[in-house]
Order: C-alpha cells, then sequence, then structure tokens
C-alpha cells in the first residue's frame, strides 16, 4: 500500500511559485498563499514566487530562468489553463518540456472530478520536466490549488513516500544532458 516509510528521512526540496494573472498582486494572491503555505507546512523551502501576467513570453522566461537557478527543484504555476484568448500557460511552458508527465493531468482531473463534476474538462492542467526542474501548471482557482496539492505534489515531493516519489529521481533526471557532454 502507498504511504510513508517513517524509517526514510524527509528531504525538503526548493519549490518556485509563479502566478499567472493580469488582474492579480501579491496582497490578493489567494491561489498563491494556498501553495505558499502547503509548502511551508510540508517542510519544504518557498526559494521564490513572483506574479507575470497572461503572456506566452513573460511566462516561458520566468519559468525558464528559474529551472536553471540552483537550490529551485520544482516550479509550479497557477492561471492561465483555461479556454479564454487570454490562458496561455501550457502555450508558453509546455515547449520548455523536455519529458512530458501525462499522468499528472489524468490524475488531477479524476480528483477535481471527485470536487467540481464535468467542470474540470475547463482546465488544461500539466506538468513536465526541463532542465531537471519538475514543473507543474494548475488552474488559478485556490481549490484547484489545494486538490493538486493535497492530492498528488504533497506525497510525490516526500521522499518517504512508498512505493515511489520524485524526490528519488531528481538527481537522475539530467542523465540525458550528462551522456550527451
Amino acid at each position: 500500500m502507498p504511504g510513508i516509510d517513517e524509517n526514510r528521512p524527509f528531504i525538503p526540496v526548493g519549490i518556485a511559485v509563479l502566478t499567472v494573472s493580469d488582474t492579480r498582486s501579491l496582497e490578493n494572491d489567494k491561489s498563491g498563499d494556498t501553495l505558499a503555505a502547503r509548502i511551508a507546512e510540508a517542510g519544504h523551502k518557498l526559494i521564490d514566487r513572483a506574479i507575470v501576467q497572461d503572456d506566452k513570453q513573460a511566462i516561458a522566461a520566468r519559468v525558464k530562468a528559474w529551472t536553471k537557478t540552483d537550490g529551485i527543484d520544482v516550479v509550479i504555476t497557477t492561471g492561465g489553463t483555461g479556454f479564454t484568448g487570454r490562458d496561455v500557460t501550457p502555450e508558453a511552458l509546455e515547449p520548455l518540456f523536455e519529458k512530458r508527465m501525462d499522468g499528472f493531468s489524468e490524475v488531477f482531473h479524476r480528483i477535481s472530478y471527485d470536487k467540481i463534476g464535468t467542470s474540470t474538462i475547463q482546465s488544461r492542467a500539466t506538468a513536465g520536466v526541463a532542465n531537471a526542474t519538475f514543473i507543474f501548471v494548475l488552474p488559478g482557482s485556490p481549490g484547484a490549488c489545494k486538490d493538486a496539492w493535497d492530492g498528488i505534489l504533497k506525497a510525490q515531493l516526500d521522499y518517504r513516500h512508498m512505493p515511489c516519489n520524485f524526490v528519488e529521481i531528481m538527481p537522475r533526471l539530467d542523465e540525458h544532458l550528462k551522456r550527451r557532454g
């Protein structure tokens, strides 16, 4: 059965949170606050937090810079995953992915379906790996951020979680780059 192996040590990871919005600021960013609180509560390190407008180049530039920053193992974005003309976060970030994590979207939608029913199809949540950094692209609602963290990320970012987790494979995420060099 999946669960926490108390014989393994907890290993904190460095996380950056990006809110994508034309209207939010750090003072009223409930989704970013939700993620920051859960990151701290879990014992991880919030390395950086920012807000950028719904602009493909700005989103991609911020996330790409974070993937090249020492100490940032994970980037979580919130916002811009819907279908309106300004929702461009997947388009901005999926080209950066060296590997897509299709299962993240599938599990996220399964969890979300239990809470909001068929409305979950209005999200294009996605995830992948770029520059040996995990990137998770979440919807902009605090509820969606809670669902993703509580239902997926909290366990997968805990080295003690068995039978497997993201932390134990982090040292191997750039093997393909080392082989080329």
